[in-house]
C-alpha cells in the first residue's frame, strides 16, 4: 500500500512539476543547518501542498522535501502534515500525528540525533497578483478547507501563482534535553497549529463567511437589548418595534466583505494605478506583517484624496495582507456603488448620531465585534480630507469608540498602524486650488470620485505609501492611563477624556514621521519662499539639493523617505507635471510659478513642512540678527518649539538645546553659518549661502507671525478680561487683514483653528490659564512677547504693531 502511494506521488509530481510556480515567497527562507535532517510541516493533509513544498525546496536550493529520513521503523518523509481536527462526518478527532510522534520517539531513544521542523503555509489563489477571472475566484483559498474537486480546480487554474509563507525553524533536541520542558507531540502540534492559524489570519483575515450571524449577534447583544428597552420607553413604543429599528440600523451599517469582490476591486485598481501613476512605492510594511497575525490592526492613514482608502486596500492586498474593513460616510451608500463598496469591506456610518442613542449603541457594538474578532479596520482620524495639505486635528469619535471597545475586551491587543500617503499630483487639484484661493468648501459627494476620473490621461507622477511606527494600544494605555482596567467599560471612564486627545496627537505625529519628500514638495518648499515665486534655475537646483542633504544629515524624522535622482531631474519632473514653468532669459533660465500654480504648490509644501522646522527656525532667527551665542539663541527659540510642534504635528526635541547645537553644526558644515569664538554668525549678504539661509527660514514665518499677533492682541487687555472665543476671532481678523495688506491670497494663514491650537499649546505650557472661559496670564508672557520681537525685521514688526493697535 505504501509503495503504491509513493508511486502515485511520484507520478503526480512529474505531471505537476512543470506547472507549479510561486508568485510570492516570504520571508526569505531562514538559514537551515545543513547537517540536521529537515522536516517540512504543512497545515493539513494535502498531496498538492506536499508537491508544492517539494517544488519550492528545489527552486530555493533548500533541503529536499521529497527525501526520506531514517527515523524509526521504515523511515519518515521529509514533508508531512498535521492531522485534521474534525472528521468528515463532524466527529472531533485528536491532535495526534503519527509522523511527529515517530520522530519524537526516535529522538528520545537516541540522544545523538537531532532534527529541525520548518512550518510552511501554501495558499492557492489568495495571492492577489493573479489575473482576474471567474474560475480563479472560484478556486481561491478561504477559511473553509477545500475539497478534492475544488483543489483540482485550484491546481489547474491557479497553479502558476502560488504563495508560500515560511515559519521559523524549530530545533527539537534542545527542547527534549531541557528538563524544565515536558515535550509531547501534542504540545508541538499545538504550537504549529497556532502558527498556521496566525499566518492564515494575516493573509486571509478572520473568517468573513458569517455576515448574518454577525448582524444578528449585534442586535442580540446586551448593550443593544438595553438600548432597545430604553428607546421603547422614551418613544412610547414597543420593544419589538425598536428591535426592528435596531436591525435596520445594523444592516445599514454592516459590511458584507466578499473574496470575489476583493479580487474584482484588486484587478480594477491595478489597471487604474497603472494608467494613473508611474508607480506606487511602498515602505514599512514588514513591521505590519510581523504583527498581523497576533494583533488586531487599525489602519489610520492621512486623508489627502478620495482614493486614499482604495490605494491602501490595493497595496495591502498586493502585499499579501488582508484588506481592512473601512469606515465610510453614509452618503456613499448609493445603489450599486454602495453594494459593491459594502462587499469590498466598507461599513457605513452617519455623520452624527449624538441624538440617536439606539443607533450609537448599534454602531459601537458592531465596531466592537469587528475589533474583538480580529478584523483589520481602517478609518481617518482627521475626519475629512485635508484641503490645505496639513495634517488636520484628529477627531475624537472613532478613537474614543476604539478605546472603549478595547477596554471592554482586552484579550487581544490592538495595534494602530499610521500610514502616510504622498502624492506628486493629487487628483483633486482643481477643487483644492479653488478652496486654497478662498473659494467655498464644496460638500463631499459620492460622485466626486467619478468626476476626477476624467483626469486619467493627465500625468500624475508617482505615489508613496509609507507605514509609520505601529502603536500598541495596551502599551499606550498602560503608560497614559494606568487605571484603565479598573473602571468599568460600560460607563464613560474618566481616563478617556485625556487618553483620546493624546492618542490622536501621537498617531498624527507618527503619520507625519513617515512623510516622504518628492520632486514637487521640494520645488514647492523653495519656490514659495521667494518674494515673487520666481528663482534662477541653477539656484533652485542648488537649494533642493541642499534640502535633501540636510535631511540626510539631520532628518526631521528618522522614517522620512528621500527622493532618488538629481536636482535637475526633480525640476524637470515638476515642470512636466505642470506645477512650474521655465522662462528663458538672456542671463540664465528662470523657474516661475503663475499665481494659480503657486497657490496649488502650498498644498504640496504643507505636506512636508514639518520636516524642516528644526532647520527653518534657526535659519529664521539669523535672517534679522547677524550673530548669536548658543545661550541667547536657546533662550529665544525654546518657547517656539511647542507652538510649531502642536500646529504641524511633529515631536518636539527631547533636548532642545542639544538639537539646536546639532542644527548649528550642520548649517555651519554646509557653509550657511560661520562659527566664531562667541557663537555663530551669518554669511555676508552677497554670497549664495546667505540666500539659501533666507529660503530655509521663510516657511517658519507664518506660524511665528500668527503667534505674535495672538500674543499682542491678548496683552492689549488686562489679565482675565478676554474670553477665548473673542481672542480667536479678533486674531483671525487681524491675520486676514495682514494678508490683504501684503497682497497675498492665503486663506490658510487666517484659519481660526490654527489660533485655537496656539491657545491650547500656551495653556499646556503654563503661559495661560482659563477660568470661567476667561484668559489669565502672568508678566512672564509679556516678557516672552517682547523677546520674540527680535525674530522679525523692523518693517514687519512695525506692521504687526500697527495691526494690533487697531
Amino acid at each position: 500500500m505504501i509503495e503504491l502511494q509513493r508511486l502515485w506521488h511520484r507520478l503526480a509530481s512529474r505531471v505537476l512539476d512543470r506547472w507549479l510556480a510561486f508568485r510570492l515567497v516570504e520571508p526569505e527562507p531562514f538559514r537551515l543547518d545543513s547537517a540536521l535532517p529537515t522536516f517540512y510541516v504543512i497545515a493539513r493533509p494535502s498531496m498538492t501542498d506536499e508537491l508544492a513544498v517539494e517544488r519550492l525546496s528545489r527552486d530555493l536550493h533548500l533541503p529536499d522535501a521529497d527525501a526520506w529520513h531514517p527515523f524509526g521503523h521504515g523511515g519518515l518523509p521529509a514533508c508531512f502534515a498535521l492531522p485534521r481536527l474534525r472528521g468528515r462526518r463532524g466527529q472531533i478527532r485528536g491532535q495526534h500525528s503519527a509522523h511527529l510522534q515517530q520522530l519524537l520517539d526516535a529522538l528520545e531513544a537516541d540522544p545523538t540525533l537531532d532534527a529541525q521542523l520548518v512550518p510552511v503555509s501554501v495558499f492557492w489563489s489568495r495571492a492577489p497578483g493573479k489575473d482576474f477571472g471567474f474560475w480563479k475566484m472560484l478556486a481561491a483559498d478561504d477559511w473553509a478547507w477545500s475539497g478534492r474537486l475544488r483543489r483540482l480546480l485550484s491546481v489547474i487554474v491557479n497553479g502558476r501563482h502560488l504563495e508560500a509563507h515560511f515559519g521559523e525553524p524549530i530545533r527539537l533536541r534542545p527542547l527534549i534535553d531541557d528538563p524544565a520542558v515536558t515535550l509531547t507531540q501534542r504540545k508541538v502540534a499545538r504550537v504549529l497549529r497556532v502558527h498556521f492559524r496566525r499566518i492564515r489570519a494575516r493573509v486571509l483575515g478572520p473568517d468573513i463567511s458569517h455576515h448574518r450571524t454577525l448582524v444578528r449577534g449585534v442586535v442580540d447583544s446586551q448593550p443593544v437589548r438595553q438600548a432597545v428597552l430604553e428607546a421603547a420607553e422614551a418613544n412610547r413604543s414597543t420593544p419589538a418595534r425598536e428591535r426592528r429599528r435596531a436591525e435596520r440600523y445594523a444592516r445599514e451599517i454592516a459590511s458584507n466583505m466578499s473574496y470575489p469582490v476583493l479580487r474584482f476591486f484588486y484587478e480594477m485598481l491595478k489597471r487604474l494605478w497603472n494608467r494613473l501613476y508611474d508607480g506606487v512605492d511602498v515602505h514599512g510594511l514588514d513591521a505590519v506583517k510581523a504583527i498581523a497575525g497576533e494583533r488586531t490592526l487599525i489602519y489610520v492613514p492621512c486623508h489627502r484624496s478620495h482614493i486614499d482608502y482604495l490605494l491602501l486596500s490595493y497595496v495591502l492586498y498586493r502585499e499579501g495582507l488582508m484588506p481592512p474593513h473601512i469606515a465610510a460616510g453614509r452618503n456613499l451608500d448609493m445603489p450599486v456603488i454602495g453594494a459593491l463598496m459594502r462587499r469590498g469591506g466598507a461599513f457605513f456610518m452617519r455623520r452624527s448620531f449624538k441624538d440617536n442613542r439606539l443607533y450609537a449603541t448599534v454602531f459601537n457594538e458592531y465596531l466592537h465585534r469587528l475589533i474583538a474578532r480580529g478584523h483589520p479596520v481602517e478609518y481617518f482620524i482627521e475626519g475629512g480630507r485635508s484641503r490645505t495639505g496639513r495634517m488636520l486635528s484628529p477627531r475624537p469619535g472613532m478613537l474614543a469608540m476604539t478605546l472603549r471597545s478595547f477596554a471592554r475586551d482586552a484579550i487581544r491587543d490592538v495595534a494602530f498602524v499610521p500610514v502616510y500617503v504622498g502624492y506628486e499630483s493629487v487628483l483633486e487639484s482643481s477643487s483644492y486650488l479653488r478652496e486654497l484661493r478662498g473659494g467655498r468648501k464644496k460638500k463631499e459627494s459620492p460622485l466626486d470620485l467619478l468626476r476626477v476620473l476624467k483626469h486619467l490621461r493627465e500625468p500624475h507622477g508617482r505615489v508613496t505609501v509609507s507605514v509609520g511606527e505601529p502603536l500598541s494600544l495596551a502599551s499606550f494605555l498602560n503608560e497614559t492611563a494606568p487605571d484603565w482596567q479598573v473602571e468599568p467599560a460600560s460607563t464613560r471612564p474618566a481616563w478617556l477624556n485625556h487618553a483620546v486627545p493624546r492618542l490622536g496627537e501621537t498617531l498624527a505625529r507618527r503619520i507625519n514621521d513617515a512623510a516622504s519628500l518628492n520632486a514637487v514638495s521640494l520645488v514647492a518648499m523653495t519656490l514659495l519662499a521667494t518674494p515673487h515665486h520666481t528663482i534662477e534655475s541653477d539656484l533652485l537646483a542648488h537649494h533642493v539639493g541642499l534640502l535633501v542633504r540636510l535631511q540626510k544629515t539631520l532628518p526631521g524624522s528618522q522614517r522620512c523617505r528621500l527622493p532618488t535622482g538629481e536636482p535637475a531631474e526633480w525640476i524637470d519632473h515638476a515642470v512636466n507635471l505642470g506645477f512650474v514653468t521655465r522662462q528663458p532669459q538672456a542671463l540664465g533660465e528662470l523657474i516661475t510659478a503663475r499665481p494659480e500654480q503657486a497657490t496649488l504648490l502650498t498644498w504640496y509644501r504643507n505636506n512636508v513642512l514639518h520636516l524642516f522646522m528644526h532647520l527653518g527656525l534657526v535659519a529664521f532667527a539669523f535672517r534679522n540678527n547677524a550673530a548669536f551665542s548658543l545661550d541667547d539663541l536657546d533662550a529665544l527659540l525654546t518657547p517656539a518649539w511647542p507652538l510649531l510642534a502642536q500646529e504641524l504635528y511633529f515631536a518636539p526635541p527631547d533636548d532642545p538645546r542639544q538639537r539646536l547645537a546639532d542644527t548649528l553644526a550642520v548649517l555651519t558644515e554646509e557653509g550657511l553659518l560661520q562659527a566664531t569664538d562667541n557663537g555663530w554668525r551669518r554669511q555676508p549678504g552677497h554670497l549664495e549661502s546667505s540666500e539659501h539661509l533666507r529660503l530655509l527660514g521663510q516657511p517658519v514665518q507664518p506660524t511665528l507671525e500668527r503667534a505674535y499677533l495672538l500674543l499682542a492682541s491678548l496683552l492689549r487687555y488686562s489679565s482675565g478680561e478676554l474670553t477665548r472665543e473673542v481672542l480667536e476671532e479678533h486674531s483671525r481678523q487681524l491675520a486676514e487683514r495682514l494678508t490683504l495688506l501684503a497682497g497675498l491670497n492665503a486663506p490658510e494663514f487666517f484659519d481660526k483653528r490654527l489660533f485655537s491650537g496656539l491657545l491650547d499649546t500656551l495653556e499646556q505650557q503654563g503661559w495661560l490659564r482659563v477660568e470661567n472661559e476667561h484668559l489669565f496670564y502672568e508678566e512672564s508672557l509679556a516678557r516672552l512677547q517682547r523677546r520674540s520681537r527680535a525674530l522679525f525685521d523692523p518693517e514687519l514688526r512695525h506692521r504687526l504693531v500697527r495691526l494690533t493697535r487697531q
